[in-house]
């Protein structure tokens, strides 16, 4: 499946597949999200050493491959052409498929961008993987990417973004969009188990207002522009439910405005947030 932007809701997988006592759930929320109109699934190699690879494809058993959008990260340390093909062979492998719909590099390492992309330009044209893109890029990245030649093909760049990190709408998300490429915004109720982001009573308050809980608000916050994918983790069917309907939720002005208060705009560069 190919997508001329990614926007809306996709289904995230880090820590997924690593406990085999919660197996049952995650697929089960895995596939509830599939069967309700989330076809974009985004994992990496890293997550558990490609046990959310593995687990992503036993979820997707039995669903037509060519409605389903798959993403996949490689380590900054395999970004040259050979090991960028051993490490999509091995994920591929663990998902169960023959081509991944996008490949990014994970983050900045040490290799050279323009070794990276000749790499990446191969596997395109033998369709093993529709697009290419990059993770965890700031905007003085992505100029340098676009420097390099083919650089300006780059699809996607995927970054965290939140209620608490929003430094990436000071300049990134403009440049992305003026540029065309999609952005991802990863992490939208932070790390950990999801509680890091202070629930303020503001927030508290436009939630009651929808009948909605506060990490909904959240989630329906960062897709509130129509230019981000979000990717959340949902390891239970409950949460994934929670998810989709946090894409119906609009939040008004005023409503903005108080979360707004608590979470103010960026009004100056800051580093890129990483976790």
């Amino acid at each position: 499946m190919d997508f001329e932007k990614l926007t809306g809701l996709g289904i995230g997988t880090w820590n997924i597949g690593e406990d085999p006592k919660k197996k049952k759930d995650e697929i089960a929320a895995i596939r509830y999200g599939l069967d309700n109109g989330v076809n974009i699934i985004d994992t990496a190699e890293m997550y558990g050493e490609g046990k959310s690879e593995k687990l992503v494809g036993e979820a997707i058993k039995g669903y037509d491959r060519s409605k389903l959008f798959l993403i996949s990260k490689f380590y900054p340390y395999h970004a040259t052409p050979e090991l960028e093909r051993q490490s999509l062979e091995a994920s591929l492998d663990r998902l169960g498929t023959d081509y991944l719909d996008l490949y990014l590099l994970h983050w900045r390492g040490n290799h050279r961008l323009s070794d990276t992309i000749r790499g990446l330009e191969a596997l395109q044209k033998e369709g093993l993987i529709h697009h290419w893109g990059v993770s965890n890029f700031d905007t003085s990245d992505m100029e340098e990417l676009f420097s390099v030649p083919g650089g300006d093909k780059c699809f996607v760049n995927e970054d965290l973004y939140n209620l608490n990190e929003r430094g990436t709408e000071f300049d990134l998300q403009d440049w992305q969009e003026k540029h065309g490429v999609s952005f991802i915004g990863y992490s939208p109720f932070n790390s950990g188990k999801g509680d890091t982001i202070r629930v303020t009573r503001n927030l508290k308050i436009v939630a009651r207002d929808h009948g909605v809980t506060p990490h909904q608000i959240m989630l329906a916050w960062t897709m509130r522009n129509g230019n981000v994918l979000a990717i959340p983790k949902a390891a239970k069917v409950k949460h994934m439910k929670e998810n989709i309907e946090a894409q119906d939720i609009k939040l008004t002005e005023d409503e903005l405005r108080l979360i707004n208060s608590d979470f103010p705009v960026p009004t100056e560069k800051t580093p890129l947030a990483v976790i």
